[in-house]
């Protein structure tokens, strides 16, 4: 059976600043996606991550299908009016947009969708990142589906030794869809001299050699790049198909325990250790620090299973501890060096207009 996996996801209200959603904005999305979205969805789950509430569905439609995107598009719309009502901070923050033109990208919300014919069994991540950008599952994904270190499956499973091609996109590129496909293991290190620019270079997706399945879809928008101004980090959404063709959870999941830097903290403009939370965790620390929450789910005949919280275990408390070490270390920099995000990124925040006004004051000593 063809099937679609939709993921779209945007921060439309939070209590007390930028930390979670009310539970009655919570339950006004899902309540709208049960009942408007009958006939047209065959499942959906509804959660949140930090302050962002995240609608993943299962359909029929394809990637990028005008209903599909204009339900989730309502619901969000829908959600807002409640965050408006309660008086949350920063209600509707990500739809930036007015109208709808027949589907989400490009008006604010994060979205990755992924169509494929389902395998006897069809295990799949969904992974959900808050208070950092898209070019924060650039390492993992490298790691886990070019790097040995990571996946062992490189080595042991004819299959996957075969390899990965990876498109990266360009998103400083605003004119359109600017993307590069390169694979591995061949051009391991122009897959690397791109990726380690999060800012700029960010994959969008990654296909099996084997087989030619699609085995990931990520998020690829930079919220300043549409609204021409800092409104918020872009908090990227990512599916990521796993076993058999692909490499295993635990292989996908193994980069994690880095707690690698990442654009993002209070007002985007810092450097932070990406931590891996537990489903529906708020935010806190510096508006941070970046978090990511991870769900497994099994989907049979487009229904989810209930899902698994991968980042709910010992083991991952006590990768948090290290990442909080490494969050509090960084932080008490401040402003210094690369604590803070360089210029392209922080041109879009108030600083430019204050380097502006100190650029006048500047004189030329004689000799």
């Amino acid at each position: 059976m063809k099937i679609t996996l939709s993921i779209i996801k945007a921060d439309i209200g939070s209590i007390g600043g930028h930390i979670k959603p009310s539970e009655k904005l919570i339950q006004t999305v899902k309540d709208y996606i049960k009942t408007k979205g009958k006939g047209l969805l065959i499942d959906s789950y509804i959660g949140h991550t930090g302050d962002d509430i995240a609608i993943l569905s299962t359909h029929k439609k394809g990637v990028l299908n005008k209903k599909v995107h204009k339900l989730c598009w309502d619901a969000l719309l829908e959600g807002t009016k409640v965050a408006k009502k309660q008086g949350l901070y920063g209600a509707g923050q990500d739809l930036l947009k007015e109208s709808f033109s027949g589907n989400v990208k490009g008006m604010g919300p994060a979205v990755a969708e992924l169509e494929f014919e389902e395998r006897a069994a069809e295990p799949f991540l969904m992974f959900a990142a808050d208070k950092t950008e898209p070019g924060a599952y650039n390492l993992p994904l490298y790691l886990a589906f070019a790097d040995p270190m990571y996946t062992a499956g490189l080595i042991l499973s004819p299959k996957i030794k075969k390899g990965f091609k990876f498109r990266i996109m360009d998103v400083a590129y605003t004119k359109a869809d600017k993307v590069i496909e390169l694979v591995a293991p061949e051009e391991l290190y122009d897959i690397a001299a791109l990726l380690r620019d999060n800012g700029r270079f960010v994959v969008e997706g990654i296909w099996s050699r084997a087989s030619g399945e699609r085995a990931a879809a990520a998020s690829t928008t930079r919220l300043h790049n549409i609204a021409g101004k800092y409104v918020g980090k872009d908090d990227p959404v990512m599916l990521v198909r796993a076993q058999h063709d692909f490499p295993a959870t635990g292989e996908i999941l193994s980069p994690y325990t880095i707690g690698h830097y990442v654009a993002g903290f209070m007002r985007g403009s810092h450097a932070g250790p990406l931590m891996p939370v537990k489903r529906n965790s708020s935010i806190s620390f510096f508006d941070g620090p970046p978090v990511v929450n991870c769900l497994a789910f099994c989907v049979k005949d487009g229904k989810l299973t209930e899902s698994a919280d991968v980042f709910d275990h010992p083991y991952w408390d006590y990768v948090r501890q290290n990442v909080s070490r490494k969050a509090e270390e960084i932080r008490k920099q401040g402003f210094s060096g690369a604590a803070m995000l360089p210029m392209s990124e922080l041109e879009y925040t108030g600083v430019v207009e204050t380097l502006k006004e100190l650029e006048k004051r500047f004189v030329i000593r004689k000799k």
